[in-house]
């Protein structure tokens, strides 16, 4: 992987997490404070980690670690003592493996998903892909966090994982494509 190709994710993720931080979770706070703490509605990074990992294969883990690591850091506000606990360590392999593992699940069931040389995006198959990316990191996350989940939450915050991640994916989709369709109108115009 390309020193370029590990900053710009790093960077995207950051930016993800960073405007989720910033303007999703204080609005949905004021909704579902129980839920909040674990999880959100709208997730913008699982659309990075989907889109990483389209892009550049089962090697988009290690960036993925060191953007949610950064990110923990940085928009946690509990400074590096809490982002090293153990717990938070595991919450942010299992969301940067997450998409790794849907794309290998597809693999071992005859569906190479992962990026060809073209780029060719078939959303259908980067939505499914990412939807069992949000499955799988909806059930690690909500182990990795049942000691500090109240058992009547449990479902509603396994839940919410799912829909954030989801709701995140097609959000970043969404801006990508948007973005893609400016570049190609410059490229045409220029």
């Amino acid at each position: 992987m390309q020193i370029r190709h590990f900053g710009v994710t790093v960077v995207a993720y950051i930016l993800a997490h960073g405007l989720t931080a910033m303007l999703i979770t204080p609005l949905q706070a004021r909704l579902l404070p129980d839920v909040t703490s674990f999880a959100s509605l709208l997730y913008l990074p699982h659309g990075v980690r989907v889109l990483a990992t389209w892009l550049l294969g089962r090697i988009a883990i290690l960036p993925l670690c060191v953007g949610a690591f950064l990110s923990e850091w940085m928009f946690a506000g509990a400074g590096i003592g809490s982002v090293t606990e153990p717990v938070i360590l595991i919450s942010i392999l299992v969301g940067a493996a997450s998409a790794a593992v849907a794309f290998e699940l597809m693999r071992a069931f005859g569906l190479n998903l992962y990026a060809t040389e073209r780029l060719r995006v078939h959303w259908k198959w980067l939505l499914l892909v990412g939807t069992l990316a949000s499955l799988l990191n909806s059930v690690g996350q909500s182990l990795v966090f049942s000691g500090a989940i109240l058992p009547e939450w449990s479902v509603v915050v396994l839940v919410v994982y799912a829909v954030g991640d989801l709701l995140g994916l097609i959000a970043t989709t969404f801006i990508l494509m948007l973005v893609f369709r400016w570049l190609r109108a410059q490229r045409a115009h220029g």
